[in-house]
């Protein structure tokens, strides 16, 4: 069992850790909330410099002691104010209050879009992922309806809710 004081460092993504990324995400979509996506679905996480980091965004990975991935998300500009959170991902043994790994990766995205300009954020996350509603709920989002997008971007829909957090 971790503990809030275990070494946890958040890094910026580097491409040495693509596997370990896309190992993790996929565990987590398909073994734990059998979502059923495969990397077919999400082409993005075989080339994340090009689709999150070149334009401004960001992804961000945690990593345990050993430097082995425990947690990651990632922040994709939309337009210059409008941003999108997504692939936001803990291993189960980093997760729940008290850990720091979430909130620790969620703050740095958060730091980065501020610096960024940006001013509203959009998720979309699978219906039964109930535990992610609550924390983003706590982070201030709100939950929206698809034609309420201020922006289309693409998501693979499955049976998602949409939130909204609003920065200004």
């Amino acid at each position: 069992m971790h503990t809030a004081s275990a070494p946890l460092r958040i890094a910026t993504f580097q491409d040495s850790f693509t596997d370990e990324v896309i190992g993790l995400i996929l565990h987590i979509q398909n073994d734990e909330s059998k979502v059923g996506l495969s990397i077919d679905d999400q082409p993005e996480l075989l080339d994340i410099n090009r689709c999150f980091i070149a334009d401004g965004g960001g992804f961000w990975i945690a990593l345990d002691a050993e430097a082995h991935v425990v947690g990651t998300i990632a922040l994709q500009i939309e337009t210059a104010t409008v941003a999108v959170l997504k692939k936001f991902f803990v291993s189960a043994a980093w997760r729940g209050a008290g850990m720091g790994c979430a909130s620790r990766l969620y703050d740095t995205l958060l730091a980065h879009a501020k610096r960024k300009g940006i001013e509203t954020i959009l998720l979309d996350t699978p219906s039964v992922s109930t535990r992610s509603h609550a924390f983003y709920r706590r982070q201030g989002f709100r939950q929206i309806a698809a034609n309420e997008l201020p922006v289309k971007y693409a998501y693979p829909d499955r049976d998602s809710l949409l939130f909204r957090l609003d920065l200004a």
